[in-house]
C-alpha cells in the first residue's frame, strides 16, 4: 500500500528488487511482472510472502471458483492474478448451457500505483480472464464508500502489515469488507515488534489461526474471520 522508495543495497536480494521483471509459475501460467523499485518503491516489487501466499491458494485445497475475492495493498499484481487463474471455472447444464462460474477478483491499491498495476494485470490474463479481474483504487480507511459492506468471500493480503500508522485503517478496511463468512488470509515476514502489535490489534476484531508457515522463506500466512469460527476452507 506505502510507496517508499528505499535505499539502494547490494546483494542478490536487493539485485532481485531493483530488476525490472520478475518471472514466476503458477496456475499452469508463467507470470511476467514489470517492476520499478526507483518510482514506486515497495508498491512496485514482488516480495517473498505475496510467492508463498500464491503456492498456499495453489497446493492448500482452496476453490476460488465462483468467489468474489479482494487483494489489498497489490503492487505487482502477482496474488491478484494467481487467484484469478486459479478462479477459472466453467458449469455445464444438463441442457448443455454453459456458465462461468470463474471468480470475481478486485485487485486494489493506492491511486499511484494502478496504472502500473493494471499494465500487469492485462498482460497476464487470458482475454477470456479479463472481465473477470477488476483494478480499483483502495486507500485504507478512506475509499470505503466505493465497495459494498460484507461482499466478498475472500480477502488476500502479501506484506501488507509494515507501517503502524496504518493499522488502525487496515482494521477498519477489513471490518468493512468482512461478512461473518468472509476468510481472510495475510501472508507476512515477522520483522518488528509492531508486527506482534498488529496480530494483536486484529485478534481483537477476528479469529485469528496461523495455517502455514514457510520456514525456507520466514513468511506465515494467518487466516482470520468474525467470531470464534474455526470452519475449513
Amino acid at each position: 500500500m506505502a510507496l517508499v522508495p528505499y535505499e539502494e543495497g547490494g546483494g542478490w536480494a536487493a539485485r532481485q528488487l531493483h530488476s525490472p521483471s520478475a518471472s514466476y509459475r503458477f496456475a499452469s501460467h508463467t507470470i511476467l511482472l514489470r517492476q520499478d523499485w526507483r518510482r514506486l518503491g515497495v508498491a512496485a516489487v514482488v516480495w517473498d510472502a505475496a510467492v508463498v501466499l500464491c503456492a498456499y491458494l495453489e497446493t492448500g485445497g482452496i476453490d476460488l471458483r465462483d468467489r468474489s475475492v479482494i487483494e489489498l495493498g497489490a503492487g505487482t499484481g502477482l496474488l491478484g492474478i494467481v487467484a484469478t487463474l486459479l478462479g477459472k471455472g466453467f458449469f455445464v447444464c444438463l441442457f448443455k448451457a454453459i456458465y462461468n462460474c470463474s471468480a470475481h477478483v478486485t485487485i486494489t491499491d493506492r491511486a499511484a500505483a494502478l496504472e502500473f498495476l493494471e499494465s500487469n494485470v492485462q498482460a497476464n490474463l487470458p482475454s477470456e480472464l479479463r472481465p473477470r479481474a477488476v483494478v480499483k483504487e483502495l486507500t485504507w480507511g478512506k475509499d470505503l464508500g466505493n465497495f459494498s459492506p460484507g461482499a466478498f468471500d475472500f480477502i488476500l493480503g502479501a506484506d501488507i502489515i509494515y507501517l503502524e500508522e496504518t493499522f488502525a485503517e487496515l482494521l477498519q478496511t477489513l471490518e468493512h469488507l468482512c461478512s461473518e463468512q468472509t476468510v481472510i488470509l495475510l501472508a507476512c515476514r515477522i520483522r518488528y515488534e509492531r508486527d506482534h502489535k498488529f496480530l494483536k490489534m486484529l485478534r481483537g476484531r477476528f479469529s485469528v489461526y496461523e495455517v502455514h508457515y514457510d520456514s525456507s522463506k520466514d513468511v506465515h500466512i494467518y487466516k482470520a474471520q468474525r467470531g470464534s469460527r474455526k470452519d475449513d476452507f
